[in-house]
């Protein structure tokens, strides 16, 4: 019998995004939907929005969805975020 393990992947970041320090956190899915990362960040009210990010070619793209507009702003720092974690691993 052979034991495989697989590394968890999460991390947290501040980013200053909308004027604002924001705290987003990163979790690489294992299984099935290995190249997605599911990240979550408070709106002003503190409701948390999570959404989805997907390798696609050589970057990491916001899976399509209805999103507050600074955050798709930020999709190119968060893909920095992400590729700068997975080469410290």
């Amino acid at each position: 019998m052979q034991i495989k393990f697989i590394k968890n992947i999460q991390f947290t970041r501040l980013v200053k995004a909308d004027g604002r320090l924001r705290e987003f956190n990163f979790r690489k899915q294992n299984g099935p939907q290995e190249g997605v990362f599911t990240v979550d960040v408070s709106d002003d009210r503190g409701n948390r929005i999570i959404f989805h990010m997907q390798k696609e070619e050589s970057a990491w793209k916001i899976v399509e969805q209805q999103l507050p507009e600074w955050i798709w702003d930020n999709e190119a720092r968060l893909n920095e975020l992400i590729e700068e974690e997975m080469k410290n691993i």
